[in-house]
């Protein structure tokens, strides 16, 4: 049986190998799907299979894919449609190359999400099940990694700032979405199953209250409208591209498009996933030790 992950230099992809090589899986059984294989030598190292792929070249994907059983496609970056391509591309080229079991990295909910990048994940989920290869939806989260920026600010000495009232985030470690791809990746028994993957529900409150602990101090948290959240955004220095993203976000998690209640990472990773708590005592460190 061999494996294959897409975008595998990227920050999630790079944590399923490490956690695939961790379960045991032979480096020859693991293939990585990359468009610049000069950034792949360490895999080749290890005796990894890299192999050439661009999502916007589907014969490219179609080679990649060939002889591979199992594939763990890691949803693209880009603008909704060119990332629907991609994924389209990347599907159809599974298909062609005979490949049996495709597991996906998707979002929370999102067949109810106001997310507009669930859309995204609706259309691709309805196009790997329209393939009839089995499939895993992993229903990613929120990655706590994304609020390192947020950590950074209140160590600083600044409120916390959100528009998301008291809405609840799932929010986990990139390594406990990694550890949970590569268990499903590696043993048979996850077919046509959807995983909705998510620590304890919290909101930024609770991270608040985590945070005075940590830094010795209250961090008092200030809650805002949307406007108000954007201008701190700006006032911040953040690019102007990411400005509607980030306050979608915070909409998001007011209307508790991330507060999911589900067992299915402890689950499948046998033990508790990450706490928030274990999480920020993490980046505090490492933040402080810079």
């Amino acid at each position: 049986m061999k494996i294959l992950v897409t975008g595998a230099t990227g920050m999630l992809g790079s944590k399923v190998v490490e956690a695939l090589l961790k379960k045991g899986v032979p480096p020859e059984s693991i293939a990585v799907a990359v468009r610049n294989p000069e950034k792949a030598e360490n895999f080749i190292l290890q005796g990894i299979d890299v192999r050439q792929a661009d999502y916007e070249d589907p014969l490219s994907l179609e080679q990649a894919f060939t002889g591979i059983h199992r594939l763990l496609l890691i949803s693209s970056q880009g603008d909704d449609d060119q990332r629907i391509l991609h994924h389209k591309n990347a599907v159809f080229a599974a298909k062609a190359a005979g490949i049996n079991f495709i597991a996906y990295t998707s979002i929370s909910k999102p067949e109810n999400s106001h997310l507009s990048i669930s859309h995204v994940h609706r259309v691709t989920e309805q196009l790997i099940h329209e393939t009839g290869i089995p499939y895993a939806f992993l229903r990613n989260n929120w990655y706590i990694e994304n609020e390192i920026g947020l950590v950074e600010t209140i160590l600083a000495g600044e409120p916390l700032v959100t528009s998301a009232g008291n809405g609840r985030v799932g929010w986990v470690p990139r390594v406990d979405y990694a550890e949970a791809a590569a268990v499903v990746l590696a043993a048979d028994g996850h077919e046509n199953n959807i995983y909705e993957l998510t620590g304890t529900p919290q909101t930024y409150a609770d991270m608040a209250q985590i945070l005075s602990s940590l830094a010795d101090k209250e961090v008092p948290v200030l809650q805002v409208e949307d406007d108000a959240y954007r201008q701190t955004l700006i006032d911040h220095n953040t690019p102007e591209g990411y400005l509607d993203f980030y306050v979608e976000i915070q909409q998001a998690i007011r209307q508790g498009d991330l507060d999911v209640e589900s067992e299915d990472l402890p689950q499948l990773l046998n033990r508790p996933a990450i706490t928030l708590q274990e999480s920020l005592t993490e980046i505090v460190h490492k933040l402080k030790e810079h």
